[in-house]
């Protein structure tokens, strides 16, 4: 946390930058340990350890949609010629393509939802319409204003569902979907450990 005397420093500013690009920079002691121990796949196809999966993705969620990054992936000297290592740039590559796909089903099925939420929520809308319109002819009195009024707000209840799948719980998918896509396709460098 920066001290009172310091100044806030912007998010861009933070992060280094080589030929345009910004750097996601991620040192280990060891290959594994960017990866989930729990994940019984074979290596190269190895869940990415969900903290090194979140410091990825939130980095380029903090930066605009064109904003070009690299990743760097910093290894003990004596690991970084390693068959461990030269897998970790696939392994990275494929687990954020599984990510897009798994993202990519996800927005096809809540779509498919919406549309059919749609459906029902015109449909229902329609109804209590004619209703209320029947309701409002037949009884001109407070209770049935009381009701033609019921059946206005039902109707238009019925259309919340649809309209928060489809105005507002797609677009977050998308985003991430596009950010899981432009991380799958980063070029990925495998460096040593800076001396101390």
């Amino acid at each position: 946390m920066p001290l009172a005397s310091e100044p806030v420093r912007d998010i861009e500013s933070m992060y280094h930058r080589k030929d345009g690009r910004v750097l996601i920079e991620i040192k280990l002691s060891s290959v594994l340990q960017l990866f989930n121990s729990f994940d019984p796949a074979p290596f190269y196809e190895k869940e990415i350890d969900t903290a090194a999966e979140h410091y990825i993705v939130d980095t380029v969620r903090d930066f605009p949609v064109k904003t070009e990054f690299k990743i760097l992936i910093f290894l003990p000297p004596a690991l970084v010629a390693s068959e461990e290592a030269r897998k970790i740039a696939p392994a990275i590559h494929n687990h954020f393509q599984y990510k897009m796909l798994v993202a990519d089903r996800r927005f096809r099925a809540r779509f498919r939802f919406g549309r059919w939420s749609l459906i029902i929520g015109l449909t229902s809308l329609a109804i209590a319409l004619v209703t209320r319109q029947i309701v409002a002819t037949m009884y001109n009195t407070f209770f049935g204003q009381l009701l033609s009024d019921a059946l206005l707000i039902v109707g238009w209840a019925a259309m919340w569902e649809p309209i928060t799948v489809l105005l507002y719980e797609l677009w977050p998918i998308i985003q991430t979907k596009r950010i899981y896509e432009k991380i799958s396709r980063m070029e990925i460098e495998i460096l040593p450990l800076p001396e101390a």
